[in-house]
């Protein structure tokens, strides 16, 4: 069993308030640029919960027409001017905006729900609403957001038959597939979520039991989290959400720590609809932060693209695009594909030969990097979290490379591990780490992901599949890969009696390997 991460969790929260006082210090910047177009009011949600809004009519709306409308909900812990500046240019361009704050959250009622049935009902009351009060056509509605506010999107799209298209940005499809993926609490994420609803909202006993036995590893409380997690995943209801038929555009970034991009990448492949994937370079919602500020912006630029032609008719060639859009980590242009199988064309194996063991409860030095900082370094600098893989201490890291290549290898999509591991305790935890190695041994990282195991028998042999987080990263011809497996990460819980060991074996029946996608050359 894991422990919290209590100092960790005390700093996140100081760090979530910093940065949200200060980015609602600047999202005030367009507010005089649109006061004169902007109505404030309370809307009333789900069993009358008051929810504050913001109205954004086109000018000269006069009654006469109607125009299509965007339902706008806010991010998790940030106010109702969030996207006032794309609200006012998405008016300006012929549109009925309402951007609302959802329940839990600053001025609005009730309590923090996480995308649960009261905040879908919430979104539905607020579109039956803006008809009622507004010059919205019923027949052209839309929804998008940006994190929280794109996940509660695509439930409604689920759940309310007259949304017709959806941008997501920066949200997820499978809650539990982005905060606990490989079995493994993401514990800085979590951290971040918790943090910012205990600054900016009010947390339900129910939210509040979920956090703490999130951060306890409480194995008897898993299913019933489990449980409630799909509850408030689009994945779960993706046959209604392709029965209404909405067309869904999704875009994320690839260092995205609350929302790793393998879950929208999967739900996008299930879905039957009008669709589009973007993967750009950044971390949770800095790919489109930018536009939130009114400057240009790709995924803005698409999201109202998007809805132009899915609402409005506009033939603008959204729709004749390869809808499968990415932006590599290492180079500046963008890449199309006709579906995410495609990314990774073709596929190379490292063989991950002889045994090794390591001892557990040490960090090597091998890390996912920090919550934001990494990625967006990343995406800034195009500097990656590094390690010196000669030096890592094989007592607690694993070390497998690749021979050098005498091309460059374009990495595109998920990379695969498949190995065998032989515990000397029930539980445990390996974070394993894909690098892109240069002469001189200096590993830039490419993708990593956590795996987690309880209930074993120690010195039993388990096998273990693990999906990398989805990526696109060039390594440059004359290097190597390398993957690399410890213990322990700080982005993570881990789950490593004291004194255990792992043993990774490559059994001739069962050969381990790690299969890394590639760009068709």
């Amino acid at each position: 069993m894991g422990h919290p991460r209590k100092a960790l969790r005390t700093t996140t929260v100081g760090a979530v308030s910093a940065t949200l006082i200060a980015g609602s210090a600047l999202g005030l910047a367009p507010t005089a640029q649109a006061a004169d177009a902007i109505r404030f009011v309370d809307i009333a949600g789900d069993g009358g919960t008051p929810l504050k809004a913001n109205v954004i009519t086109p000018a000269g709306a006069d009654g006469t027409r109607r125009y299509p409308l965007l339902v706008l909900p806010t991010s998790w812990g940030l106010p109702q001017i969030e996207y006032l500046a794309q609200a006012q240019k998405l008016a300006n361009s012929g549109y009925v905006v309402v951007t609302y704050n959802v329940r839990g959250f600053w001025q609005s009622g009730g309590e923090i729900e996480v995308a649960g049935p009261p905040d879908t009902a919430d979104a539905s009351k607020v579109i039956d609403w803006a008809l009622a009060n507004t010059p919205a056509d019923d027949r052209h509605i839309g929804m998008a957001g940006v994190s929280y506010g794109a996940g509660i999107s695509l439930l409604t799209a689920a759940k309310d038959k007259r949304v017709k298209a959806v941008a997501s940005l920066s949200g997820w499809a499978d809650l539990i597939d982005s905060i606990y993926s490989g079995r493994t609490q993401h514990v800085q994420a979590g951290a971040l979520l918790d943090g910012a609803s205990l600054v900016t909202g009010r947390q339900s006993t129910e939210i509040r039991q979920i956090f703490d036995n999130f951060y306890a590893s409480n194995l008897s409380k898993e299913q019933e989290m489990i449980d409630w997690g799909k509850k408030r995943s689009v994945a779960t209801y993706v046959d209604q959400l392709n029965q209404n038929g909405a067309a869904v555009m999704m875009a994320n970034a690839w260092g995205d720590t609350v929302f790793p991009p393998n879950q929208y990448a999967d739900f996008y492949e299930k879905l039957t609809g009008p669709k589009r994937l973007e993967f750009r370079p950044g971390d949770h919602a800095t790919a489109e932060l930018t536009g939130l500020f009114g400057l240009p912006n790709d995924v803005w630029t698409d999201t109202e693209r998007w809805f132009d032609h899915y609402l409005k008719g506009v033939d603008n060639g959204i729709n004749r695009e390869e809808p499968v859009r990415l932006k590599s980590r290492s180079t500046g242009g963008y890449e199309g594909y006709p579906d995410w199988k495609s990314v990774g064309a073709t596929r190379k194996k490292i063989a991950l030969t002889g045994t090794t063991t390591i001892h557990t409860n040490v960090d090597s030095g091998a890390d996912g990097g920090i919550v934001f900082l990494s990625s967006i370094l990343d995406q800034i600098a195009k500097a990656p979290p590094v390690a010196s893989i000669p030096l890592l201490p094989r007592r607690w890291a694993a070390v497998w490379q690749s021979e050098k290549y005498t091309t460059a290898q374009r990495v595109r999509g998920t990379a695969k591990l498949h190995t065998t591991v032989t515990p000397t305790k029930e539980s445990g935890t390996l974070v394993a780490y894909l690098y892109a190695v240069g002469p001189l041994g200096l590993g830039k990282l490419v993708s990593h992901a956590p795996y987690t195991f309880h209930g074993q028998t120690p010195g039993k042999p388990i096998g273990v599949d693990l999906e990398l987080f989805s990526t696109a990263y060039d390594v440059p011809a004359g290097h190597r890969l390398a993957l690399v497996v410890d213990t322990v990460d700080p982005l993570y819980i881990e789950h490593n009696p004291s004194g255990a060991q792992l043993t990774f074996s490559s059994p001739s029946n069962d050969p381990s390997y790690v299969s890394i996608p590639l760009r068709e050359q």
